[in-house]
């Protein structure tokens, strides 16, 4: 590892909310964030860290306790999620999406001392209170529109109530600062365990000198900040340099996106492949003229070519693509903005290392092989919280196993091949999904796809295409042969898909990735 040297540590002794704080003493009446109802200046939201911190402390929350964070975007998140970095407890938010059986594993597994809900998610949270053995001490409403029962709290009154903590908890910058659950497309979700300190080595590695967020910047994040990309993108990006954060609590529709973008004059956008295929799908996509985009980042799922060409041909803004996972925090790999090749992912980001390995665990050296990805760098997660045997699997000394297959062209940029569950084997050679997807869009005809493998009668695997077309265009045999041809046209014969089936929709997971097992469960379900 390499991050010594290019940016300064942090202090053995670290609270990065006490950071943030520090570094925005001066900017007390610009706006931190903006949401839906309400804007948050950088002195009231010091105040209101610190108030909340001690919110907890009247709560009995100890030291490295953990608190649930079930909370739509608003101005409540940062305070919350600061608020408990800053008094030494762990914050753990939460997808919104998810069920309550989801809901009551992550509360017994979490053992939390303490929700902090939005009042939409309250019945949820009920259902899931039911149906877990572990009891919380205390559930708090944020935005509550009527009075609370009689054991709940409101949140802006509980808050505002508190003496604000003088000085932060003397936490470490290795220390356990928060977690984040991953999305769990298989089992149950895994707690990924962050330290204070991950928090700084992003801003200081990706978000300053590759997405360069400077305190002019209007960010605005599609992601939320439950997850990993949104956290960086809406609290720790902008919070780091003093910009200003625009926070959403609905889904980023195209139309809902477009109002943000003009009204809010957004300059950084962060999104997702199939948001960015949306929009310009589009009927009411803006003007040029009538935006203020000056850089757009992609991550989630690779960025198509087709994709990134025509965004970048109609708003004359370059479109980065990253990719980073939960365990890593944020990007680890990226293109940059004057470096953008689209259909690829980029170079490593400086501070961190890259290898691609064979099935053998031999480090790849030759150009265009496929390979797993592995990384290493200072934003690395410790652990998955009780789970020691995904944890040996994933995180391997130094190492982080990403599950992400890639390969290395003859100019150093990495092309990714999909994920390693995904990959097909056809005829005896690999197949990458993406590569096929990739080409499938580039009809004029599609608005997205998504390829799997499924077994014939003979027990062989060959390629099935799920297509979503663009409106008013009418799906019929002639137009699956058709695309059938325009794939074998492209890529070697034997990678077009052999089957191809047209559907309204795509099932996605909340950040917009495709959850092609989804479709796998649909093709075998539709075998019983």
């Amino acid at each position: 590892m390499r991050p010594a040297g290019i940016v300064a540590a942090p202090p053995k002794q670290f609270n990065f909310a006490e950071h943030v704080i520090e570094l925005n003493a001066a900017r007390k009446s610009k706006i931190a964030y903006i949401d839906d109802h309400s804007e948050l200046s950088y002195g009231e939201l010091a105040l209101a860290v610190r108030r909340f911190a001690a919110a907890l402390r009247q709560l009995d929350i100890r030291r490295e306790e953990r608190v649930l964070l079930l909370l739509l975007d608003s101005t409540d998140w940062p305070v919350a999620f600061l608020g408990s970095l800053y008094a030494g407890a762990v914050p753990v938010p939460v997808n919104t999406l998810l069920t309550p059986d989801d809901y009551a594993y992550i509360l017994a597994h979490s053992r939390a001392q303490a929700v902090f809900v939005s009042a939409e998610l309250i019945p949820k949270l009920e259902a899931a209170l039911a149906k877990s053995s572990h009891e919380v001490g205390a559930v708090v409403v944020s935005r509550a529109n009527e009075a609370v029962g009689p054991n709940v709290l409101d949140f802006a009154r509980f808050v505002g109530e508190q003496r604000p903590l003088e000085a932060p908890a003397m936490t470490a910058a290795d220390e356990i600062g928060f977690w984040l659950y991953s999305s769990g497309s298989t089992g149950r979700p895994k707690a990924v365990v962050h330290t204070q300190a991950n928090l700084y080595w992003t801003a200081e590695l990706y978000g300053k000198p590759i997405v360069g967020v400077t305190e002019h910047d209007v960010c605005f994040s599609a992601a939320k900040l439950f997850f990993a990309y949104g956290l960086g993108n809406a609290l720790t990006f902008p919070l780091s340099v003093g910009a200003t954060a625009v926070l959403m609590a609905e889904r980023p529709t195209p139309a809902a996106v477009f109002r943000r973008w003009i009204e809010k004059k957004t300059t950084l956008y962060f999104g997702v492949p199939t948001g960015y295929a949306g929009m310009l799908a589009s009927a009411d996509l803006p003007r040029t003229s009538d935006v203020a985009l000056r850089l757009c980042v992609s991550a989630g799922e690779a960025l198509p070519r087709e994709i990134g060409e025509r965004f970048n041909a109609r708003f004359g803004c370059d479109v980065i693509d990253g990719i980073g996972s939960t365990e890593m925090l944020h990007m680890f790999m990226s293109t940059r903005p004057g470096d953008v090749r689209y259909g690829t992912t980029g170079k490593p980001v400086e501070g961190y290392d890259i290898e691609i390995r064979d099935e053998g665990g031999r480090i790849i050296t030759e150009a265009d092989e496929i390979g797993e990805l592995f990384v290493r760098g200072p934003s690395a997660a410790l652990m998955y919280w009780a789970d020691r045997d995904r944890s040996r699997e994933s995180f391997q000394g130094a190492w982080t196993r990403t599950g992400d297959k890639y390969r290395r062209d003859s100019d150093g940029y990495y092309v990714y091949a999909g994920r390693s569950d995904d990959m097909l084997k056809v005829s005896g050679q690999y197949v990458s999904p993406f590569e096929v997807e990739a080409t499938l869009i580039q009809h004029e005809a599609v608005l997205e796809a998504a390829v799997i493998g499924v077994t014939d009668g003979d027990g062989l695997t060959r390629t099935k295409a799920f297509v979503v077309l663009k409106e008013a265009v009418q799906a019929n045999g002639a137009l699956a042969a058709e695309l059938q041809q325009f794939v074998k046209a492209r890529l070697a014969p034997y990678k077009y898909p052999r089957d191809l089936e047209f559907l309204d929709e795509l099932p996605k997971t909340a950040t917009g990735k495709v959850q092609r097992f989804r479709l796998r469960e649909r093709e075998a379900a539709g075998r019983t």
